[in-house]
C-alpha cells in the first residue's frame, strides 16, 4: 500500500508566505518531509534558497504552479527546473510543458480537470474531471495528478473518487484543506495525500492553538491515526 503523504505548503491563499524559512525549519524539525511553495509570493533568490534549504535537510521540494496564462506557467516551469524541485504540481498547459521536462529528473503532476481563476478553483462535474484526469495520465511523463477537489462546487468526495478510480498514478488533493474530516475523506477516496498550507499558517486547522507547531502537529496526528 502506498503511503499517505501530507505536503506542507509554505503558502496562504495561493502565495508563497514571507516567513516560507522560518516555517520550513519548523515543518523539518517535526519530521516534515514533503514541503512546497508556489511560483508566486516570493523573488527567484529567495526561492533558490529556500529551496536548497529543504534539500539540504532532507526534504523533498514541490513547486504548485498557479500562473493564470500559458506564457506565465510555461516561465514558472522553467523556474521550477532551474530551482531543482523534485516535484511540479498543478499547471494546466500540458503539451506545452511536456518537452521542457526532457532531459529533467522530476516528477510533473498537473492539475486534472478544468481549472481556473487565482486562487485557482475546479470548474466541472465529476464525471468530467475524471475523464480529463484519464486522458492526462496517459502521457508517460505525467506521474500523477494535482486535484483542486475541495475548489469544487460539486459532490467534493465523488469527484475525488471518480478521478482516484480513473487513473492508476498517484493523485494528490490539494488546496482548501482545513479540518479531520477532509483529510479522512481524502484518504478515503484513495487518494495518494494532500496538500496544506493556509489552514496551518492561519491557525484554522483544529489543534491545542493556532501555534503553526500545534497546527502541524495536529495534522501530523491525523495522518498517523489513518494508517
Amino acid at each position: 500500500m502506498q503511503d499517505f503523504t501530507f505536503i506542507f505548503m509554505l503558502t496562504r491563499q495561493d502565495r508563497t508566505v514571507e516567513n516560507a524559512r522560518q516555517a520550513a525549519e519548523l515543518a523539518l524539525s517535526l519530521g516534515i518531509r514533503h514541503i512546497g511553495f508556489k511560483d508566486i509570493g516570493l523573488p527567484m533568490e529567495a526561492l533558490q534558497a529556500l529551496a536548497q534549504y529543504i534539500r539540504q535537510a532532507g526534504g523533498r521540494v514541490y513547486l504548485e504552479i498557479v500562473s493564470p496564462d500559458r506564457e506565465r506557467e510555461l516561465a514558472s516551469v522553467k523556474a521550477g527546473l532551474a530551482l531543482g524541485v523534485d516535484c511540479l504540481m498543478g499547471g494546466t498547459h500540458v503539451d506545452d510543458v511536456l518537452p521542457l521536462l526532457e532531459g529533467h529528473d522530476v516528477e510533473y503532476r498537473p492539475f486534472a480537470g478544468r481549472v481556473v481563476g487565482h486562487p485557482s478553483v475546479l470548474d466541472g462535474t465529476a464525471e468530467e474531471i475524471a475523464q480529463s484526469a484519464a486522458t492526462l495520465v496517459a502521457h508517460e511523463r505525467v506521474s500523477g495528478l494535482d486535484l483542486l477537489a475541495y475548489r469544487n462546487a460539486g459532490d467534493v468526495p465523488a469527484v475525488m473518487r471518480a478521478t482516484c478510480r480513473a487513473v492508476a498514478k498517484p493523485v494528490i488533493v490539494a488546496g482548501s484543506i482545513s479540518t479531520v474530516e477532509q483529510i479522512k475523506a481524502v484518504k478515503e477516496a484513495g487518494a495518494a495525500g494532500f496538500t496544506i498550507g493556509t489552514a496551518a499558517l492561519e491557525g484554522v486547522f483544529p489543534a491545542q492553538s493556532p501555534s503553526l507547531e500545534d497546527q502541524l502537529k495536529a495534522v501530523l496526528a491525523c495522518c498517523a491515526a489513518l494508517e
